[in-house]
């Protein structure tokens, strides 16, 4: 399995969203499956790969928490949580998007 976490360069939420995707792996009985971190650094690179904000997950190169008519480009991205907007998506969200991985 290939994750990726995009981010723009000293993005402030990339520690959290990388934490929670790692407890998330780990609930869901992934221990094993590790993930890269890279930056995106322009907003030519930011078109190209369909880059809608930093953080952003990628999982076999899709992005699980895509909205519809976001444009491209380097700017901070902003998630909907039970407990209300964060910088990363909710561990619940990142452990349900990962348990059909976890067979």
């Amino acid at each position: 399995m290939e994750i990726e976490i995009l981010v723009v360069p000293d993005c402030p939420n990339e520690k959290l969203a990388a934490d929670r995707l790692r407890q998330a792996l780990d609930d869901v009985g992934l221990p094993e499956v590790g993930f890269t971190v890279r930056v995106v650094a322009d907003q030519a690179e930011a078109e190209r790969i369909g880059f809608t904000g930093s953080p952003t997950i990628c999982v076999e190169g899709r992005d699980p928490f895509a909205e519809a008519g976001r444009a491209p480009g380097l700017v901070c991205r902003v998630y909907r949580t039970p407990e209300g907007l964060a910088g990363a998506p909710g561990l619940d969200d990142l452990r349900q998007m990962l348990r059909p991985s976890a067979g």
